[in-house]
């Protein structure tokens, strides 16, 4: 009786065994199907990039800045997302179900007044309730007052003092563009140019937002120390601002008239023609309203080809429109790829292939960009984030490119991709700062002191090291066979990412939200470094990972966890990406069997909607920690399926070691 039963039992498993791996096999086809239904027809996938309301505001303030004719149709439908995306509590969040925040709350509420939504209207005085119970539009970014005080809401004695002559400092000074990250030093340049000529916005239906503020907003002066400043060095800082404003009007013209040459120079050399200056919005927009203001007409070709950049970065639907930050095709390509080669069989990999093929002609080869100030001796070899941004490409998404053309040269046993490999790898060695980790764009961006300037109210002016690039190099060099025995470059990244693991076991993740992007990161090196699975570091990550699981089976993060005076990880509800990334990191870590590892997969599963793919209304990552976020609609399409597809491949090896570098 005892043999039948546990024959039975045997069987029932065996069955249950049987029917979740034909689960896991068509949530894996589904969503492969799915992904490459978004394939566009050149072979590359590139999806929507959403941040908050700001940007598409500042679209609308734009074009009445500009005096443009109104565009009905197009004012309506931004409108339209604009009320959707307010908050219960009256203002505007920086992310999905965000708490309230001043100056995206003042952005949008004047974008849809310029519109011409009543303020009378409900939602408008929700908003304005909200603004001026927590002290009024006084309380707005330093971003905010620029545009404020070019549309005469705000005096010009409410912003720092830019002086444009900064672009004829030498090195060594105490501040250069060079020792600001690239997206502050490509913001920062047009806009020394409008803070030296004060230009005034056309407004030609005379709005305002007096009602906004507490006070006269003529009177009000520059704004406050910012949490994240030292009160020494903001003082020192604040007292150099005193005495530029005060000698600014005796500068000499000449000089003026060569900084502001210099500052148009800098920028013609890097417009990337539609792509833009830098290729991100507020570069762009600050480039037109700073050819706007130097007399150049709509259609001198700067300013006329930078204009329709800006306006490549709408997506219009039908009911509803927004503004995009930037694009991101390499970055979406990249990791679907990784995703496609995960999946496996022929309808998978020769799309990778093909997404591989296009990637390729996208290195930058023969510009020497900014990086190339501290590292004027290294060669190029980088991919850049969008379409085209010679100037400025980044390690993050060279990292993951190289993976995965040498991941299909594994498989193929062909050679088609050696020398791009080459060409970022050496790239990628030579971008190493000197503290043993990797930036995103610069190398040893590490003037910390430049943070406290007034300009810098948002603590984003530096591209400094983190642990998720430093991870993403270490991943591919070690997939490309170096060690920490063998490479001086991977010794001193492994020492930096051992420096810096939190108590809790986890690691910061600058670009994706947060300590479990970060810690996935991280795992993914180590062991692709050959970091013992059993190192102390490892095992206190992989006891944070699991210790952070939600109840339904997967992980969340929210945006709140880079707060100042982070003490340790809040839970936040699942997202299908946060989810996929715990499950990546503990399947690096060896931890494949694990019951974390099943419960997450089942998660994932048991969430997957009938057309292979999860619904996301969550941000995932990050542009600046506590300042912009991002939600990018591709994640939660390509990361569920990347878990699923490794979880089943360990599963069917005997090692169930990850053998790639991500």
């Amino acid at each position: 009786m005892h043999s039948v039963d546990k024959s039975a039992g045997i069987e029932a498993r065996q069955a249950a065994g049987q029917a979740a791996g034909q689960a896991l096999e068509a949530s894996i086809a589904s969503a492969t199907r799915a992904l490459l239904g978004y394939r566009q027809p050149d072979g590359h996938w590139v999806f929507e990039l959403e941040a908050d309301c700001t940007i598409p505001a500042e679209y609308v303030l734009l074009r009445h800045y500009l005096g443009e004719p109104v565009d009905t149709l197009l004012e309506a439908k931004i409108a339209n997302y604009l009320r959707r995306v307010q908050g219960a509590h009256g203002g505007w969040p920086l992310v999905h179900d965000g708490d309230f925040d001043m100056s995206a709350s003042v952005k949008a509420y004047f974008a849809l007044k310029m519109i011409g939504d009543a303020p009378d209207a409900p939602h408008m005085v929700r908003a304005r309730e909200a603004i001026r119970s927590r002290g009024g539009a006084v309380h707005s970014n330093v971003f905010t007052r620029f545009m404020l005080a070019m549309f005469g809401v705000m005096t010009w004695r409410s912003v720092p003092v830019l002086p444009v002559e900064i672009m004829l400092l030498p090195m060594w000074s105490p501040f250069h563009i060079n020792k600001i990250s690239y997206w502050a030093r490509t913001t920062i340049v047009p806009l020394m140019v409008l803070a030296a000529l004060k230009p005034r916005a056309k407004n030609v239906s005379g709005v305002g937002i007096d009602e906004l503020f507490l006070q006269a907003p003529h009177s009000i002066g520059m704004t406050a120390k910012a949490p994240h400043q030292s009160w020494g060095w903001f003082l020192l800082f604040r007292g150099l601002d005193s005495v530029l404003r005060a000698i600014e009007p005796w500068f000499p013209r000449k000089s003026r008239a060569r900084a502001i040459e210099a500052a148009v120079a800098f920028i013609e050399e890097r417009l990337n023609g539609e792509d833009g200056l830098g290729a991100i919005y507020p570069p762009m927009a600050n480039t037109v309203m700073m050819y706007e203001v130097l007399g150049k007409g709509a259609e001198y070709p700067p300013r006329a080809i930078t204009r329709r950049g800006l306006d490549k970065l709408l997506v219009i639907g039908e009911h509803e429109a927004y503004c995009q930050p930037c694009v991101s095709p390499v970055w979406d390509t990249s990791l679907t790829c990784h995703a496609l080669l995960e999946a496996g069989g022929e309808e998978a990999l020769a799309p990778a292939k093909q997404g591989l093929d296009w990637l390729k002609p996208k290195q930058v080869l023969d510009v020497k960009g900014d990086w190339a100030v501290k590292r004027p001796e290294v060669r190029p070899g980088g991919w850049a984030f969008q379409y085209n941004n010679d100037y400025y490409p980044d390690l993050d998404d060279t990292a993951v490119v190289v993976m995965a053309m040498d991941r299909v040269q594994r498989a193929d046993q062909s050679h088609e991709y050696d020398a791009a490999i080459a060409r970022g790898r050496e790239w990628i060695e030579g971008m190493q700062s000197r503290d043993g980790g990797w930036a995103a764009f610069d190398v040893n961006n590490l003037e910390y002191y430049l943070n406290n300037i007034p300009f810098s109210d948002h603590g984003a002016l530096l591209d400094p090291p983190t642990e998720d690039v430093t991870a993403r190099c270490i991943s591919m060099l070690a997939q490309l066979g170096e060690t920490v025995q063998g490479s001086k470059t991977v010794a001193d990244g492994i020492a930096y990412l051992r420096r810096t693991q939190l108590a809790e076991g986890s690691w910061y993740g600058r670009w994706g939200l947060n300590y479990i992007y970060g810690t996935w990161s991280v795992l993914c090196a180590l062991n692709a470094a050959g970091v013992d699975h059993q190192d102390p570091m490892m095992r206190k990550a992989v006891d944070w990972l699991v210790s952070i699981q939600n109840e339904d089976g997967g992980w969340g993060e929210d945006a709140t966890s880079y707060k100042l005076d982070y003490r340790g990880f809040e839970g936040a509800p699942t997202t299908a990406s946060q989810t996929a990334w715990a499950l990546l990191g503990l399947m690096a870590a060896g931890e494949v069997g694990h019951p974390a590892v099943a419960r997450g997969v089942q998660y994932l599963i048991d969430t997957q909607g009938q057309k292979g793919l999860w619904d996301e209304q969550r941000y995932t990552a990050t542009g600046f920690p506590r300042v912009f976020y991002l939600r990018y609609h591709g994640y939660p399409k390509f990361f569920p399926l990347w878990a699923l597809a490794r979880y089943r491949n360990l599963r069917n090896t005997n090692s169930r070691v990850v053998g790639v570098g991500m």
